[in-house]
């Protein structure tokens, strides 16, 4: 074996050393396989690993645990449902040195106060549970009143949070306003809509509309020294990843992260903090108007916000039944 195959490093090692690589899923044994250094969860991956033999003991004492904190049917539901959620966050830290993002129910999406209701509520389970708020981001929907329920969580209380479903500028800029600590552009929804949509099918990794909205959010950022980080999510194949190469933070899912452990191709870093912030870039004031008009005139924008809300709240509904029908036995 040549020396140079010796030492070949795989893209992932390369991108860990340039980005925060974070775990798309609610799997343990893949965090333990990747190592990434945080990990984030939604209703859709918990919902799946809740169909794994492995991890039915965290399901029944959710289960157990909302049965002896009593109340009606409505209520013992939703305190499993916070339970389950804390249940896989604190095992998912066991094997993460970093962060694990906890998401508020998608149905509160355009419930400002009951966001924040729900947040604090589960930023008790985990100290409850002997963790702390440092090691939570708290995801919220990146509607209007998501945005406002950030901005009341990281400036009041100190609360984390992670805005998800962003997939316009305008709604970027409102998010780094607010004060939120991190923010999840979608790239490959962004893709999705733009095949679905236009008469393009095909896009280069630095081309492909994803990428290039991230990039340009990076870079607005950097230029304007938010303390807002950036993490691109949701990709479809591993030329978005490397087009992001740089970025402060990309949450990739665990079939994506094999192929990238896999392949040992040179990595170039497409994102710069120096580079970004040294851009010829306007600043831009949104409002509650400006916002809404913006994502109003963007149909990509409105069309995939609420879709990504819908399709959370309805796996978010299966959960609820998959926990209804142990509470009832």
């Amino acid at each position: 074996m040549s020396e140079a195959k010796r030492v070949a490093r795989s893209v992932l090692d390369q991108l860990k050393a340039v980005t925060t690589v974070v775990a798309d899923t609610g799997d343990f044994e893949a965090m333990k396989k990747y190592k990434p250094t945080d990990a984030t969860t939604n209703p859709s991956l918990i919902l799946a690993a809740s169909n794994m033999p492995a991890y039915q003991s965290l399901i029944d004492d959710a289960i157990s645990w909302a049965k002896k904190k009593g109340g009606s049917e409505a209520e013992q539901l939703s305190n499993a449902m916070d339970k389950v959620c804390i249940n896989f966050g604190c095992k998912i830290l066991e094997n993460i040195p970093g962060r694990v993002s906890t998401e508020v129910d998608a149905r509160l999406s355009f419930d400002k106060e009951g966001m924040v209701k729900r947040a604090m509520q589960l930023i008790q389970l985990y100290k409850d549970a002997g963790i702390s708020k440092e090691r939570i981001l708290i995801k919220l929907s990146s509607t209007w009143e998501g945005i406002q329920a950030a901005r009341e969580l990281e400036s009041k209380y100190g609360i984390h949070c992670n805005m998800t479903l962003i997939f316009n500028f305008y709604q970027a800029i409102a998010c780094g306003d607010a004060g939120a600590t991190l923010i999840s552009p979608f790239v490959g929804r962004i893709l999705d809509w733009f095949v679905k949509n236009t008469d393009q099918k095909t896009f280069e990794p630095l081309e492909d509309p994803g990428v290039v909205s991230v990039t340009n959010i990076y870079k607005y950022y950097k230029k304007f020294g938010y303390k807002t980080v950036v993490m691109g999510a949701s990709f479809r194949n591993t030329g978005q990843i490397q087009g992001l190469a740089g970025c402060d933070l990309l949450t990739i899912s665990p079939a994506l992260l094999e192929k990238l452990s896999q392949s040992t191709e040179q990595l170039e870093v497409q994102l710069d903090q120096d580079k970004a912030a040294s851009s010829d870039l306007a600043k831009v004031a949104v409002d509650e108007k400006v916002f809404r008009w913006q994502m109003n005139q963007d149909e990509m924008a409105n069309d995939k916000l609420a879709e990504g809300i819908r399709k959370f709240a309805v796996d978010a509904v299966k959960l609820e039944n998959v926990l209804r029908q142990r509470l009832v036995k």
